[in-house]
């Protein structure tokens, strides 16, 4: 069924003997005897794929992408996440396809066939991202080997070996094909971890994460996609994430937040994140301080009432300065950072004459966009665990304050500094009011209320 990949033996010795021959990158990676006594397949064509789902796939696009690599006899395949997707009977999101034609062939192939390339970046990569029908765009990835990486980026080389790309990839279950017929390849046995629900590296974990130690991350979203159990580790993968975790310090914000995001929206997320800060990772995304009493508190009590991820972790965070630090690491979108400032600054106990009067306040007096406010009060509201409060915050039909400035101008008060005051104020006496005054109550409040501004 299965031998020691010989070949990739042999490929990678030779490989080395070139590394002088390539501009490198530090520090140099090569194969180690793990990765070189790997078991694969002798025949990696399993079965053929005869789904619904898979059938979705072939739009007019998708079809006319393979005719042209079938009309310049380059072989074609759909790789990665959307042969795992579908394999598991779900929709493939998104279609990533790699082939034996080099860059420059697929160039001069799409130039001579009048068919438009966007985004050149990936080329030095091997990727070409062509636009079908001026309607959808494809990447297009030419299979590689990495010879050389720094932890984060590779120098490559071009094959037409299907089983070295293959070995390349990170997880076995991200490193199948799928034939336009639907054959399945498969050379590392990602077809049967799919099965098992079982996330591994391909091959030697220490040399894949060393590739790319964005593969520490990457490991636990997959492993909140694919997994049953909370906690069904291998040790061994644990133990070579936790002497690698340091190499994440090099690795940018954006991308780490991008794979802990999915991680803290998929299964598993507040043990996953356990996980992740019992290896150490914390200290190297903007966590070196967490507060893990609050995030069991909060698994607890909240963790059934589907948690923005930011919810998990403003529960690691003592204060705003720690969103600060976090924020600075992780470059958070706008509404996020002020998500996490607003958990921290709000979760605590609130008193009221009725237990929502404080939420409400805090949608009606905001300063920040009022359908962010009201996203924020739920999420504070799901992070305490309040359901009953919750339930009726959602039902809360939000009141439109009958004062602006123009009434306020028109009955009598002078333009400047008094306005902000008195507005504050009159809309303090409508909330403790339960909104029931309109403008003409207001209004007759309004002398009053000047007085006692000017007192002051």
């Amino acid at each position: 069924m299965y031998k020691n990949c010989e070949f990739l033996k042999i490929y990678f010795l030779s490989a080395t003997r070139n590394f002088s021959k390539i501009k490198t990158l530090r520090p140099k990676r090569i194969k180690t005897n793990i990765d070189m006594e790997t078991k694969c397949r002798e025949d990696p064509a399993l079965f053929k794929l005869d789904t619904p789902e898979f059938k979705n796939i072939f739009s007019p696009e998708v079809l006319d992408l393979k005719k042209l690599f079938d009309k310049y006899n380059y072989e074609i395949r759909i790789a990665g996440g959307a042969v795992r997707d579908l394999l598991l009977r779900q929709q493939a999101k998104d279609l990533d396809f790699a082939t034996v034609a080099t860059p420059e062939q697929m160039k001069e192939m799409f130039t001579a066939e009048n068919v438009r390339m966007i985004n050149m970046s990936g080329e030095k990569h091997g990727t070409i991202t062509p636009r079908i029908n001026d309607k959808e765009n494809f990447e297009v990835t030419t299979l590689r080997i990495d010879m050389v990486t720094d932890g984060r980026h590779a120098e490559v080389e071009f094959t037409k070996d299907w089983k070295l790309d293959a070995n390349r990839r990170d997880l076995t279950i991200n490193s199948m094909f799928l034939g336009f017929d639907g054959t399945v390849y498969d050379y590392f046995f990602g077809y049967e971890d799919l099965q098992n629900r079982r996330v591994a590296f391909v091959g030697d974990a220490d040399v894949r994460i060393k590739e790319d130690y964005l593969r520490i991350m990457r490991y636990f979203r997959f492993y909140g996609r694919i997994a049953e159990k909370a906690n069904n580790h291998d040790q061994n993968t644990l133990d070579v994430i936790k002497a690698n975790v340091d190499g994440l310090q090099n690795v940018s914000g954006e991308r780490i937040w991008m794979e802990l995001k999915k991680t803290l929206q998929g299964n598993f997320a507040g043990d996953l994140l356990k996980t992740m800060l019992n290896v150490g990772i914390g200290q190297y995304i903007g966590i070196p301080n967490p507060v893990l009493k609050e995030l069991d508190v909060l698994l607890n009590r909240s963790q059934h009432l589907d948690l923005h991820p930011m919810s998990y972790l403003a529960a690691l965070l003592e204060n705003i300065d720690d969103v600060t630090v976090l924020h600075a690491r992780l470059k958070f979108s706008s509404y996020e950072r002020d998500m996490a400032y607003f958990i921290v600054e709000h979760r605590g106990e609130k008193e009221g004459a009725r237990p929502l009067l404080p939420y409400e306040k805090l949608v009606l007096n905001t300063k920040i966009k009022q359908k962010d406010a009201v996203d924020y009060v739920r999420e504070v509201l799901k992070y305490r665990g309040s359901e009953k409060l919750l339930q009726q915050f959602n039902s809360w039909d939000i009141p439109r304050f009958p004062i602006n400035g123009k009434i306020l101008k028109d009955h009598g008060v002078p333009p400047g500094k008094m306005y902000g005051p008195i507005i504050n104020r009159i809309k303090d006496i409508w909330i403790d009011n339960e909104y029931k005054q309109s403008t003409a109550d207001l209004v007759k409040l309004l002398p009053g209320i000047i007085d006692e501004h000017k007192q002051k």
